[in-house]
């Protein structure tokens, strides 16, 4: 099993991300502004409550005396209240952050994943997009709410502490202080390993959630193939790189700390031993001693403190840079902004200004090639009237369903254009043509819930009756009532609890709901039996009458009754006309056709005789 690897990012940490993300937070400005007053004001009464004790220490203490002791309490109780109010607020208003942020990100980021087209599908795996989608955010929520307050009450605290230390004893401070930029250096140095090792953790995580997401959706042939334990050693071999990768960066964290602290504790060691001095010559009083190495030890928690907020930040951005990957992704098939001032977009249609389709379509000189490869279409031409049934055969990679996707504007032309009803359909919306397109795949996807909400997903307007009525033309309501539920049976995650023919069926169903004006099958009875192929036959010739319509079809039983079939081979059309004309060119198509009608009649006689 072979994992891909995630692009990699910037090896330095990148202000402007974090500037770029902060935007994100716009909605929670009010919540971030009231957190930094109160982080503000808790830092304003740590430094309050050694002066505090300064003073007793040196008016009560050491005078021997109770005077304005009554007042003092007071004070010292109405600092406590406050900070413990400013404590709840702050927890209060970095939680509605945290969760807010997460919210937002994820909603913007699911908006975005509706907005890309198909090439950003088939090039992302889906457990990177999860990746993104969790744990990148979760991680980004949490480092705003939290790593971005603690920093500031961090930088507030040893700001205020050094101007009291400098104030009480502006040498003995400044001794001190030259530790900060020494711990400074280090932490550079510390930064740009740690942040190499969670980047690496980072992307790891996104090959594992892929892996996971593999695993799930490919059991079946896991157990049919019998490679789990194969897949389990790869698993393994993976996590053992995220053990590693982790190691490192939890290792250098950990020789991190124990650095700062160090550093920090001799310079207390050389305040009390100053300080000390001081005191038994009578230059400075007992109290603010006491008071200077408690700012001494305690600025250096800060200091920590802002260090292990910046090798954070660092992880972290690992994270930011995945989801501003995805936030900041441009769509390579969008609507110009023109367009959407008059027909709207995905979110917000203008659909009073939608025009009629008729469902005329035409291939102007078409080239096409998929980002990296070799041209698929090369000035290709098609023209089809409106209601006509079009059918596509020919080799897998001959190039069927690629002119199906630029029907549908999934992809659009690399050269040439694609009219719909005589226009350049780049002068619609994406919207307009695909509200009024009918797909129905090889492999439908089913939706969890109800049969009737499937269906329903066709035209969410939809009653109950058109429901049940779309179900009675695909021959699909007769399984339907067999369940004891009918319509209202739990089809379970993907359908898994409904055979291929029978999701197959809802599939069409839910396509014919939303009476499209162009219809497209894409192999859609390969992959039923013949009793159902026979019902979708049925389905096809009643339902796709008036309606401009693409079969691409493995069974060519399927596209007998078409009006055209075009035989598609390497980007070009070598064959066209009706079935029995084709079988009278007796070229491709009816050598094609000879065989798979020798090899059907066969597995009918093998079935006969058994």
């Amino acid at each position: 099993m072979q994992f891909q690897e995630e692009q990699d990012y910037t090896k330095r940490f990148d202000a402007g991300l974090w500037k770029r993300l902060l935007g994100y937070a716009q909605p929670f400005y009010r919540h971030l502004v009231g957190v930094a007053l109160t982080m503000l004001l808790c830092a304003g009464f740590d430094v309050i409550f050694p002066l505090l004790t300064r003073y007793a220490i040196d008016n009560f203490i050491a005078k021997g005396q109770l005077n304005g002791i009554n007042g003092f309490i007071w004070l010292y109780v109405g600092c406590v209240v406050l900070q413990v109010i400013c404590i709840f607020n702050f927890s209060f208003l970095a939680g509605r952050v945290e969760t807010g942020m997460c919210h937002r990100i994820r909603k913007l980021a699911f908006h975005r994943l509706q907005e890309l087209p198909f090439s950003y599908y088939d090039r992302t795996p889906v457990g990177f997009m999860l990746a993104r989608m969790t744990s990148d955010t979760q991680r980004l929520g949490d480092t705003i709410g939290w790593g971005l307050i603690d920093l500031l009450w961090s930088a507030g605290y040893v700001l205020l502490t050094a101007v009291v230390m400098i104030v009480m004893d502006a040498k003995l401070a400044l001794v001190v202080l030259t530790v900060i930029p020494v711990i400074a250096v280090i932490s550079v140095y510390f930064q740009k390993r740690i942040l190499e090792s969670y980047r690496q953790v980072r992307k790891t995580n996104s090959k594992i959630t892929g892996s996971f997401n593999e695993g799930i959706m490919g059991a079946k042939t896991t157990k049919t193939l019998v490679r789990e334990q194969a897949n389990g050693e790869e698993f393994v071999e993976l996590t053992q790189s995220m053990k590693v990768s982790s190691i490192r960066a939890a290792v250098l964290s950990a020789l991190f700390m124990p650095i700062v602290t160090t550093l920090g504790s001799l310079a207390t060691a050389y305040a009390l031993w100053k300080g000390g001095y001081d005191v038994f010559t009578g230059v400075m009083s007992f109290g603010t001693l006491t008071a200077f190495i408690s700012y001494t030890t305690q600025i250096f928690e800060p200091i920590s403190n802002v260090a292990r907020i910046f090798a954070d930040l660092q992880s972290s951005q690992a994270a930011a840079e995945r989801v501003m990957s995805l936030l900041e992704t441009e769509p390579e098939i969008a609507d110009s902004p023109e367009i959407q001032a008059v027909y709207g977009d995905n979110f917000d249609p203008k659909r009073e200004n939608w025009p009629e389709i008729k469902g005329n379509i035409e291939f102007q000189n078409v080239s096409f090639q998929y980002t990296g490869g070799e041209k698929v279409l090369k000035n290709f031409n098609l023209k089809v009237q409106a209601g006509q049934t079009i059918a596509l055969v020919g080799e897998t990679g001959s190039g069927k369903s690629t002119i199906v996707n630029l029907i549908c504007r999934f992809y659009e032309p690399t050269e040439g254009k694609v009219l719909i009803d005589g226009v350049d359909y780049r002068e619609r919306s994406q919207l307009w043509l695909q509200s009024h397109l009918g797909y129905v795949l090889q492999q439908p996807h089913l939706f969890s819930g109800t049969i009737r909400d499937n269906i329903r997903y066709g035209r969410l307007d939809a009653t109950d009756q058109e429901i049940e009525q779309a179900a009675r033309l695909v021959d699909a309501e007769e399984f339907i009532l067999k369940f004891d539920k009918g319509y209202d049976t739990d089809v379970g995650e993907g359908g898994n609890r409904l055979s291929t023919g029978q999701k197959q069926l809802l599939s069409f169903a839910r396509a014919l709901l939303a009476n499209p004006a162009i219809f497209v099958l894409d192999e859609a009875t390969s992959s039923v039996d013949t009793e159902t192929e026979q019902k979708i036959q049925n389905a096809i010739t009643t339902a796709l009458q008036g309606r401009t319509s693409f079969i691409i079809a493995h069974r060519l039983s399927t596209v007998r009754t078409a009006d055209r079939i075009l035989v598609i081979q390497s980007g070009r059309i070598t064959e066209q006309g009706t079935h029995q004309e084709l079988l009278q060119q007796k070229g491709y198509y009816y050598n094609l056709y000879t065989n798979q009608f020798r090899e059907e009649k066969e597995q009918e006689l093998l079935k006969n005789d058994a």
